[in-house]
């Protein structure tokens, strides 16, 4: 196999006397980029390092190379949806490819999301500050996405989104409802507060279970630290938001027998996750190693797969686009606060940390953009359930 440096001289040179090479090159364009381009999203290349980067790690070099300064793109969302919306993230040349490759052997024969590696999304992705995520963040403290259909503003999207979730449950004064995956409790309060249920939420987070327990105060919830295959008892709801990207493929099986386990016969489960348009044996690698570690995106095949014979699906709704607009008003309001965030003498986040935040919501946003991602919200139930259920929308 051919050397990076075979494609190209990477000696120092001023980047505008540095091209790309010319597969870099003729990658970009087949999706309308150009490096060193007047359009918004083009690629400025500050170092010329970033093109080895590319070649020999691909979208991890890609990533980091923008963490370490090396490049800049007015508009990372827009160049996200063009490099998503053409497929150029399948098409990596050389070393990179191979690098991928040994990425989906690893990530196929272990399982990165046993019961013993459960917490480690928790101590480094969500215990990283509840600074961060209330400056980003709406007041419920919602890190999924909004229902924008009726929506004017995050706030209002995603309260209109907790109310839908609630309504699909068909939720009643007295009933149990388990939360997996609670987050800082946004879902167990508002139905707790609104609906009049007992909720148990669960988290891998020490941070989320602190500040959940606060905020659900004087309610009927509990906010427990644990993983679902720990779980005993029985719900009459059960919901997942946004909780079951982390519980990779070897693990479906297990997941899904909890819940058949520990809902009531004639209960409803709603489970609220992104989607890919397509069955991907792998997760990106930069996201893995920089935002959620041991994360996988189901796709409609794998899912479709895991529930025959376990679950009738109800319902099944797909808004995906509203997650576009979801992370971009999570990087204006992450954004705005930074100048407080980064002089917080507690955290002291650096620059660094900033670019690879910006490079994390607006990749994602172009990811959705692009119609890669999607955003599904199914309702499930056992065969044992007779009442006839009616869509909410």
């Amino acid at each position: 196999m051919q050397n990076a440096d075979d494609f190209y001289d990477f000696s120092p040179r001023p980047p505008n006397a540095c091209p790309p090479p010319p597969v870099l090159r003729d990658l970009a364009a087949q999706a309308g980029i150009r490096f060193n381009g007047a359009a918004l999203w083009d690629i400025q290349v500050h170092d010329p390092r970033v093109y080895r980067r590319i070649l020999t790690h691909g979208s991890l070099g890609f990533g980091e190379a923008y963490m370490d300064g090396l490049w800049d793109c007015p508009a990372l969302d827009q160049l996200f949806t063009r490099l998503l919306a053409a497929n150029v993230d399948t098409r990596l040349p050389g070393l990179a490819r191979l690098r991928l490759l040994l990425e989906v052997l690893r990530q196929q024969l272990f399982n990165l999301q046993n019961l013993h590696r459960a917490f480690q999304v928790g101590e480094e992705h969500y215990d990283l500050g509840n600074d961060i995520f209330e400056a980003m963040l709406d007041p419920s403290m919602t890190y999924s996405c909004g229902y924008w259909a009726r929506a004017d503003d995050l706030h209002q999207a995603q309260q209109h989104k907790l109310d839908m979730i609630c309504r699909k449950l068909e939720l009643q004064p007295g009933e149990s409802l388990l939360d997996i995956g609670c987050g800082w409790g946004g879902m167990a309060h508002h139905a707790a507060r609104h609906y009049g249920v007992d909720v148990v939420g669960i988290t891998v987070s020490r941070e989320q279970q602190a500040l959940a327990r606060e905020r659900c105060r004087g309610l009927p919830v509990r906010i427990e630290l644990s993983d679902y295959r720990e779980l005993q008892g029985q719900f009459d709801k059960i919901v997942s938001v946004g909780m079951f990207e982390h519980v990779g493929e070897k693990n479906y099986g297990h997941y899904f027998d909890s819940v058949q386990r520990l809902l009531k016969a004639d209960g409803l489960f709603l489970l609220h996750t992104i989607g890919s348009y397509k069955t991907l044996r792998y997760a990106d690698p930069w996201i893995d190693k920089y935002i959620f570690p041991n994360g996988k995106i189901p796709s409609a095949e794998s899912l479709c797969r895991e529930l025959d014979n376990r679950f009738l699906i109800e319902d099944w709704h797909n808004f995906g686009q509203d997650y576009d607009r979801t992370l971009m008003a999570w990087w204006h309001k992450f954004d705005a606060a930074w100048d407080d965030l980064k002089n917080n003498l507690r955290s002291h986040y650096p620059e660094r940390f900033y670019r690879m935040w910006k490079y994390y919501l607006l990749s994602c946003a172009g990811f959705f953009r692009s119609r890669q991602g999607q955003l599904w919200q199914l309702v499930l139930s056992k065969r044992s359930r007779t009442q006839v259920y009616r869509s909410v929308r």
